[in-house]
């Protein structure tokens, strides 16, 4: 649990730092800052999947309070306009909870009122719980939604949607666009006022920084009112959802949401609080897709939705570390239904689109979840019945070629790509410039590519097939070192090209390390790692490129052709510290100064914890100090990989089932 207060929010610049997420595990979510200032268009209240996980529309931005007593009236709203902080209810602020739901308590003369946002799991529903202890006269709570009704990249004016309300029991139905349910906002004991207004001019600072469009008008629709008497206690929860609910009980719901999370917890079985909750950050990006009737990865809040590359990063973390193991077969078998001519997707659509499949490294990073898989569940069946087909077919398809001119040279190393088009990670693409081209032979394909094969002959033999692959695999480890390696250096170039040999060092070549087959001697290993920590490493994360070339931007800021033209070149990524930290281990033969160095490493994750996305841990920071963090507050493979690592390489917590494979594979 993080505990936050008063000094944390003496302006509210500082207090607009910190963001809260809620999620529904189909998509939807809600979230603001901890002072309850949306300082993004994405920020809300209500933000409904309605073609889970994707077509996300912000739905309730809002819920304004202000307390009438003894003559007074005190706004507890915090609202940014066009002219500067309208409205300061930040002052009354004394405290907030987040466990990962989060609490907000305020006080003003003798009365006290705690504010408790979650969502209802599976369900377009997100419930504020108010629990107030008046002082010594009566009062009134007076509620003020604002509502909106459009895609969560986007922004609205007052002009754009024509809205309607109709009363309901308990509230009123808010309908803005034919082809979204209506908002539905009931109150379990209070008194609706219809008024049909417009708060306009909200700012949004974050999307200001990004060189978005900043301001947007939300529709009033009325209020709601709760009378108290003096010293009263009284409980009151206000329901906004897009399905009718029957005679809902918002603290026994919180009593469920709170028992959910820490089943999953007491599942994972961590008694060590880091990673106890990193396990609750684990469960937001874990989320049914509509389209495939099974669970699937969000890739960041609040913006992305599910990627091949990413997910399979990040299921080791997300799924099998943390014991999910059924959510684990649920995602493989959402990819092997999609896998076409050997590539997995880079993206599942948001509607009814078509996936799209421009990577080389989805493919390739599925081998490695499927090894994950294994050797924690020990699950040979399901493998050897509905994935080991589709991992034979991949490999086929990248040596015979595929699309994107992906294929295996005559020296077993992939090509794959062309100058204008993205197929690894760094796949920045604005305005049709490809920002870190790296078609020809990327080293960490490479290095995936030799595991994979690896994978597929350690199966063959525990399937009890003829061992098909040896000879390719040793053609791949003389090839790759002959290409890669640079004895006068001592790293791995990143790319080869049909020109040239690119040798910025990048921290791709970590993936030769860290990846449970390697082609590298243990000196080679050291010698990667070394120059990694001297070049790239930072607090938080792995920088995408050294600081000693003229590439490198340091700053991660500005508009999206800026920002853009610094993902890849020199922005520090989060995920990259899983590899990091496991290739450190490995190169140091798991020494006891190496666990203890891997401890210090992962070390500063805990502050920031609770410094961006409260118990989360965001996608990428500054490459430059202080190392701020920028792009998604909540990132799935951030989250995955930092509780990967500190499971396995610091608490040394092995796989389960790690030893029967090996054996297994022995025979």
């Amino acid at each position: 649990m993080y505990f936050y207060g008063k000094d944390d929010w003496r302006t509210f610049e500082r207090g607009a730092e910190k963001e809260w997420l809620v999620t529904n595990g189909i998509g939807g979510y809600a979230s603001s800052t901890i002072i309850c200032a949306n300082t993004r268009k994405y920020h809300g209240l209500l933000i409904a999947a309605h073609s889970p996980p994707g077509s996300r529309v912000v739905q309730l931005v809002k819920l304004d309070e202000r307390f009438a007593a003894g003559g007074r009236t005190y706004n507890l709203a915090t609202n940014s306009t066009g002219s500067g902080v309208s409205e300061s209810g930040f002052i009354h602020l004394q405290q907030v909870e987040v466990d990962p739901l989060p609490t907000f308590t305020y006080s003003f003369t003798d009365i006290i009122l705690k504010k408790t946002i979650f969502m209802i799991y599976g369900q377009n529903t997100t419930v504020i719980l108010y629990q107030i202890t008046n002082g010594a006269g009566p009062g009134v709570l007076r509620l003020t939604p604002m509502v909106n009704c459009r895609g969560h990249h986007f922004i609205t004016n007052a002009d754009q949607i024509n809205f309607a309300q109709k009363p309901v029991n308990g509230g009123v139905a808010v309908k803005g666009r034919e082809e979204v349910p209506p908002l539905l906002l009931t109150i379990s004991d209070g008194a609706y006022n219809s008024v049909g207004d417009w708060f306009k001019g909200m700012a949004y600072l974050e999307e200001k920084e990004r060189g978005e469009n900043c301001f947007e008008d939300h529709y009033v629709p009325g209020f709601f009112e709760v009378p108290l008497a003096a010293g009263e206690d009284k409980t009151v929860a206000v329901f906004a959802s897009t399905v009718a609910l029957h005679r809902p009980d918002g603290e026994k719901l919180l009593d469920e949401a709170r028992a959910r999370l820490r089943d999953l917890e007491n599942q994972a079985g961590y008694g060590e609080a880091f990673a106890r909750v990193l396990v609750r950050a684990a469960d937001a990006f874990i989320v049914r897709r509509q389209s495939t009737g099974a669970k699937t990865v969000i890739a960041g809040y609040p913006w992305f939705t599910d990627w091949g590359r990413d997910t399979m990063i990040a299921l080791p973390g997300l799924t099998l570390v943390t014991k999910r193991f059924e959510d684990a077969r649920e995602i493989l078998l959402t990819y092997v239904r999609q896998c076409k001519k050997g590539l997995l997707p880079n993206c599942l659509p948001d509607g009814d689109e078509a996936p799209l499949y421009n990577t080389v490294d989805a493919s390739l990073w599925f081998f490695q979840a499927v090894y994950k898989y294994l050797v924690y569940t020990g699950d040979l069946e399901f493998v050897y019945d509905l994935v080991y087909p589709v991992l034979k077919d991949i490999v086929h398809w990248y040596m015979d070629g595929t699309d994107y001119n992906i294929f295996m040279d005559e020296d077993g190393l992939l090509n794959a790509g062309t100058p204008d088009v993205q197929l690894t990670w760094m796949d920045a693409k604005v305005d049709g410039w490809v920002v870190t081209p790296r078609n020809g032979k990327p080293v960490e394909v490479n290095a995936l590519w030799y595991n994979a094969v690896c994978v597929l002959e350690i199966l063959a033999a525990v399937y009890g097939e003829q061992p098909a692959y040896h000879y390719l695999i040793d053609r791949i480890k003389e090839s790759f070192t002959g290409s890669f390696w640079s004895e006068k250096e001592g790293y791995l170039c990143d790319v080869i090209s049909p020109e040239e040999k690119d040798w910025r060092v990048r921290p791709n070549q970590l993936l030769a390390v860290s990846l449970p087959y390697s082609m590298l001697t243990g000196e080679q290993a050291r010698r990667v790692v070394r120059k990694v920590w001297q070049e790239l490493y930072v607090a938080y994360g792995i920088r995408s490129l050294s600081p000693e070339y003229g590439e490198y931007k340091g700053i991660y800021t500005g508009d999206r052709v800026q920002r853009d033209g610094s993902y890849h070149q020199g922005t520090a990524w989060s995920w990259l510290m899983g590899p990091f930290v496991t290739a450190y281990r490995k190169a140091y033969d798991y020494s006891a100064s190496s666990r203890e160095q891997a401890y210090r490493f992962l070390l500063p994750f805990r502050s920031h914890l609770r410094d961006r996305g409260v118990g989360q841990v965001s996608e990428i920071f500054d490459g430059n100090e202080p190392i701020a963090p920028r792009g998604c507050f909540a990132q799935a493979w951030g989250v995955a990989e930092v509780l990967r690592a500190y499971v396995e390489d610091v608490l040394e917590i092995r796989p389960q089932a790690l030893e029967k494979i090996e054996a297994l594979a022995r025979r």
